[in-house]
């Protein structure tokens, strides 16, 4: 079922978004996930995975939110809720990035566990990672 797969139990509700199915099929379980309100369940953005787990285990993430619902905590709690959906299916490393500017998706990263892991002339990257005997 792709429509109804929830992430997270907290303000926000992460659930598989709906056009990602349509046009590609189900990403079971690496996809786009939609960031829904709980008090009205209108979308107010989005969180995914840019792809299934490497050999080593690791994806990269990616996340956005409507302008409106910035600077609420709505980003870090549904990233917290893809990170732990992602350690219960086996990922032993989680990659983002932010530009070096963008402060406030830093400041998510390191509010839902993330490290900074280096940067480069125009972006900073961020990881967290857990052992296989951890998972």
């Amino acid at each position: 079922m792709c429509g109804g797969r929830s992430v997270g139990q907290s303000t926000c509700r992460v659930v598989a978004r709906r056009d990602t199915c349509a046009n590609s099929g189900d990403p079971q379980p690496f996809g786009t996930y939609e960031i829904r309100s709980r008090a009205d369940g209108q979308v107010i953005g989005g969180v995914d995975f840019h792809g299934p787990a490497d050999e080593e285990g690791s994806v990269t993430i990616g996340y956005g939110l409507v302008p409106s619902a910035r600077g609420k905590g709505y980003a870090s709690e549904a990233l917290r809720a893809l990170l732990l959906f992602a350690r219960t299916r086996g990922v032993t490393r989680v990659k983002g990035d932010a530009d070096l500017g963008n402060i406030a998706s830093q400041h998510v990263m390191t509010a839902a566990g993330m490290l900074p892991a280096g940067e480069d002339e125009r972006v900073r990257y961020f990881e967290i990672a857990w052992g296989v005997e951890h998972v």
